[in-house]
Order: C-alpha cells, then sequence, then structure tokens
C-alpha cells in the first residue's frame, strides 16, 4: 500500500512512538486521524502537521468513544485504509511479593491487571473491529492494520498485565490477518525493545544503563527505527499475519 494519499488513524498518538509514526505518516503524504487522551499534546502534534493530521480525544478501551470516533473519522476521510494500533499503559508489579518488615503478601491489585488489559488489549481489538467494519461498509480495496506489541510478550517479571496483553495482541495479529484477507485487510505487528521515548529519558542513568546490558547493540532504539518497521508493514503487500521484533537482540 502507498503511504501517499492513504488515510491513517494513530492511537496513542500524542507522545512517544505514536507521535513520531503521525509525524512520518504526514510526511510521507497521508492524512492522519490521531487518537489520544492528552489534549495539549494533540494540539501541539496537529501544529507541527502541515494540515495532514486532525486530532480526535478517545479513550480507546470505551467501546462507545471508540465507535463514535472511528465513525467520525471516517466521515472526515472519506474512509481509513491504515490503522495503527499504538495506545499503551503500564501498571508494573509483581504478582504477589511479601513485605520484608510486615511479612504480608502484597498482591498485584485487579485496577491494575484490568487497566493493562482494556487499553492494550481491548482497546486494538476495538478500534480494528470498528475499523474493518468500516473498510468493508465502504468497500475500500487494501487496507493496513499495524499493532505494536513488545519484546515484554516473551513474559517479562513484573508485567504480567502487560505481557498478557502483549501476547495476546501478536496472536490477535495472526487471527485478523486470516480472518480479514478476504476483504483486502492486511495485519501486521511490531514488537519493539526498549525505545527512546520519554519514559527511557526519565528514568535514573543508572538505571537505565543497567537496563541496556541485556540488550546485545547496548542502547534504546530510536521512534525512527520502530517507524521503519512499521513502514515496512505498510508498503509490503505480502506482509500479514506476523510480529517483527525491532529489539537490538534483546532477549527476556
Amino acid at each position: 500500500m502507498k503511504l501517499e494519499s492513504s488515510r491513517v488513524m494513530v492511537t496513542g498518538a500524542a507522545s512517544g512512538m505514536g507521535r513520531e509514526f503521525a509525524l512520518q505518516l504526514a510526511r510521507s503524504g497521508a492524512r492522519v486521524a490521531a487518537v489520544d487522551m492528552d489534549d495539549a499534546k494533540l494540539a501541539a502534534l496537529v501544529e507541527e502537521g502541515g494540515g495532514r493530521i486532525v486530532s480526535y480525544r478517545c479513550d480507546v478501551s470505551d467501546e462507545a468513544a471508540v465507535v463514535e470516533t472511528m465513525a467520525a473519522a471516517s466521515a472526515a476521510f472519506d474512509g481509513l485504509d491504515g490503522l495503527v494500533n499504538n495506545a499503551g499503559i503500564f501498571r508494573d508489579g509483581l504478582l504477589v511479593r511479601p513485605d520484608k518488615e510486615t511479612g504480608t503478601v502484597k498482591r498485584m491489585t485487579m485496577a491494575q491487571w484490568n487497566a493493562v488489559i482494556a487499553v492494550d488489549l481491548t482497546g486494538p481489538f476495538l478500534c480494528t473491529r470498528e475499523f474493518a467494519a468500516q473498510v468493508i461498509e465502504r468497500k475500500i480495496p487494501t487496507s493496513v492494520i499495524v499493532n505494536v506489541s513488545s519484546v515484554a510478550r516473551h513474559g517479562n517479571p513484573g508485567q504480567s498485565n502487560y505481557s498478557a496483553a502483549k501476547a495476546g495482541l501478536v496472536a490477535d495479529t495472526k487471527v485478523w490477518g486470516v480472518e480479514l484477507a478476504r476483504y483486502g485487510i492486511r495485519v501486521g505487528a511490531v514488537a519493539p525493545g526498549f525505545v527512546d521515548t520519554p519514559i527511557l529519558q526519565g528514568m535514573r542513568p543508572e538505571v537505565l544503563g543497567k537496563m541496556l546490558e541485556g540488550v546485545p547493540l547496548r542502547r534504546a532504539a530510536s521512534t525512527t527505527e520502530i517507524w521503519q518497521a512499521v513502514r515496512f508493514i505498510f508498503e509490503c503487500d505480502y506482509f500479514t499475519s506476523r510480529c517483527i521484533d525491532v529489539d537490538g537482540g534483546l532477549t527476556i
């Protein structure tokens, strides 16, 4: 699929990887529906987008909000032919952890579990469902969905919720790619390792350095390097139902 003149929705577009994806798409000639919950950062993104980015405030875990936002963006763009499911959150914690002083066993809470599953797995499900429906209804001949997973899908201690969501997203990439191929919809996933985003930039240098020791390339990826994998999925018409690891060789 050619990016020029494409119409793409990017969730979690206000910062980090999503911001990079939205701007790179716009620079490639696409029109972009940028979805996020941060109004101020969305406004800044729209300003930088050169008139090719329109913003929508939407909680991707809210079914009614996703249905409304997808319908609005599809109407405004006369159909969408691309979707990047990038929105995601962390609520890290061990499954159980004894308190050293009291011996009381602390547990990962249902709030931690449900929040991450809602945004990181239910969100892509809702967005993909509504995107695919409008593709079929509008008879759009070819379209692409890119799911942003993570190296944590292999199972990262302290991230039961996040690992489950990101593993599920790769499984759904396989399922959706098979189910939707008949409608001209390809589905791929990208699984980044550590990426140089505000989350990593806010870490203490010694903590970040320790983390990066496990990466054979001894550094984090740039958001542009992750974008290169996303772009490949969009542009390679024979790619579907698979996940590309962009993790510097990191093993978890």
